[in-house]
Protein backbone atom coordinates (compact mmCIF):
# COMPACT_ATOMS: atom_id res chain seq x y z
CA UNK A 1 0.00 0.00 0.00
CA UNK A 2 1.51 3.34 -1.00
CA UNK A 3 1.51 6.32 1.35
CA UNK A 4 -1.36 8.05 -0.51
CA UNK A 5 -3.58 4.97 -0.06
CA UNK A 6 -2.53 4.60 3.56
CA UNK A 7 -3.45 8.22 4.32
CA UNK A 8 -6.76 7.94 2.43
CA UNK A 9 -7.81 4.91 4.45
CA UNK A 10 -7.01 6.50 7.82
CA UNK A 11 -9.96 7.29 10.06
CA UNK A 12 -10.68 11.00 10.39
CA UNK A 13 -12.20 10.25 13.83
CA UNK A 14 -8.86 8.82 15.01
CA UNK A 15 -6.85 11.81 13.73
CA UNK A 16 -9.22 14.56 14.94
CA UNK A 17 -8.30 14.05 18.65
CA UNK A 18 -4.61 14.26 17.66
CA UNK A 19 -5.27 17.60 15.96
CA UNK A 20 -7.14 18.72 19.06
CA UNK A 21 -4.34 17.68 21.44
CA UNK A 22 -1.77 19.42 19.26
CA UNK A 23 -3.58 22.76 19.23
CA UNK A 24 -4.79 22.63 22.86
CA UNK A 25 -1.18 22.20 24.04
CA UNK A 26 -0.59 25.60 22.47
CA UNK A 27 -3.60 27.20 24.17
CA UNK A 28 -5.97 26.97 21.21
CA UNK A 29 -9.55 25.64 21.35
CA UNK A 30 -11.76 23.01 19.75
CA UNK A 31 -13.89 25.86 18.39
CA UNK A 32 -10.87 27.34 16.60
CA UNK A 33 -9.98 23.94 15.17
CA UNK A 34 -13.54 23.50 13.95
CA UNK A 35 -13.52 26.96 12.34
CA UNK A 36 -10.58 26.04 10.12
CA UNK A 37 -12.03 22.59 9.32
CA UNK A 38 -15.38 24.16 8.43
CA UNK A 39 -13.65 26.79 6.27
CA UNK A 40 -11.77 24.12 4.30
CA UNK A 41 -14.59 21.56 4.00
CA UNK A 42 -17.84 23.52 4.13
CA UNK A 43 -19.15 21.21 6.89
CA UNK A 44 -21.33 22.63 9.65
CA UNK A 45 -20.82 21.52 13.25
CA UNK A 46 -23.53 18.82 13.13
CA UNK A 47 -22.09 17.29 9.94
CA UNK A 48 -18.55 17.37 11.32
CA UNK A 49 -19.68 15.64 14.54
CA UNK A 50 -21.69 13.08 12.55
CA UNK A 51 -18.70 12.22 10.34
CA UNK A 52 -16.55 11.73 13.44
CA UNK A 53 -19.23 9.47 14.97
CA UNK A 54 -19.45 7.47 11.72
CA UNK A 55 -15.67 6.95 11.82
CA UNK A 56 -15.29 7.88 8.14
CA UNK A 57 -11.97 7.60 6.36
CA UNK A 58 -10.17 10.68 5.09
CA UNK A 59 -11.18 9.58 1.60
CA UNK A 60 -14.89 9.62 2.52
CA UNK A 61 -14.50 12.81 4.58
CA UNK A 62 -13.06 14.77 1.66
CA UNK A 63 -15.38 13.12 -0.90
CA UNK A 64 -18.31 14.61 1.04
CA UNK A 65 -16.62 17.99 1.54
CA UNK A 66 -17.11 21.10 -0.55
CA UNK A 67 -13.54 22.35 -0.62
CA UNK A 68 -13.21 26.09 -0.23
CA UNK A 69 -12.30 27.67 -3.58
CA UNK A 70 -9.44 29.51 -1.86
CA UNK A 71 -7.85 26.29 -0.56
CA UNK A 72 -5.37 26.40 -3.44
CA UNK A 73 -3.90 29.52 -1.83
CA UNK A 74 -2.62 27.42 1.11
CA UNK A 75 1.14 27.17 0.81
CA UNK A 76 3.98 25.92 2.92
CA UNK A 77 5.51 22.65 3.98
CA UNK A 78 4.03 19.70 5.82
CA UNK A 79 6.40 16.83 6.57
CA UNK A 80 9.00 18.61 4.44
CA UNK A 81 6.80 18.63 1.31
CA UNK A 82 5.30 21.79 -0.18
CA UNK A 83 1.52 21.34 -0.10
CA UNK A 84 1.13 23.25 -3.34
CA UNK A 85 3.30 20.66 -5.15
CA UNK A 86 1.45 17.50 -4.03
CA UNK A 87 0.12 15.69 -7.10
CA UNK A 88 -2.50 13.40 -5.53
CA UNK A 89 -5.66 15.55 -5.05
CA UNK A 90 -6.84 13.72 -1.92
CA UNK A 91 -3.43 13.76 -0.28
CA UNK A 92 -3.18 17.46 -1.07
CA UNK A 93 -6.52 18.18 0.65
CA UNK A 94 -5.42 16.21 3.72
CA UNK A 95 -2.13 18.13 3.80
CA UNK A 96 -4.03 21.42 3.42
CA UNK A 97 -5.83 20.49 6.62
CA UNK A 98 -2.56 19.49 8.28
CA UNK A 99 -1.04 22.86 7.31
CA UNK A 100 -4.00 24.79 8.74
CA UNK A 101 -3.75 22.81 11.99
CA UNK A 102 0.03 23.39 12.14
CA UNK A 103 -0.47 27.13 11.70
CA UNK A 104 -3.15 27.17 14.40
CA UNK A 105 -0.78 25.33 16.75
CA UNK A 106 1.95 27.88 15.96
CA UNK A 107 -0.27 30.61 17.37
CA UNK A 108 -1.29 32.30 14.14
CA UNK A 109 -4.65 34.05 14.23
CA UNK A 110 -7.53 32.50 12.30
CA UNK A 111 -7.52 35.57 10.02
CA UNK A 112 -3.88 34.90 9.10
CA UNK A 113 -4.38 31.14 8.69
CA UNK A 114 -7.32 31.28 6.30
CA UNK A 115 -6.06 32.51 2.91
CA UNK A 116 -7.87 35.26 1.08
CA UNK A 117 -7.46 36.02 -2.62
Amino acid sequence: MDSDSKIASMSFARVYPLYLTKIERKGRTREELNVIIKWLTGFDTATLESLIEQNVTFEEFFRLATINPNAGLITGKVCGIKVEEIKNPLTQKIRYLDKLVDDLAKGKSIEKIIPKP
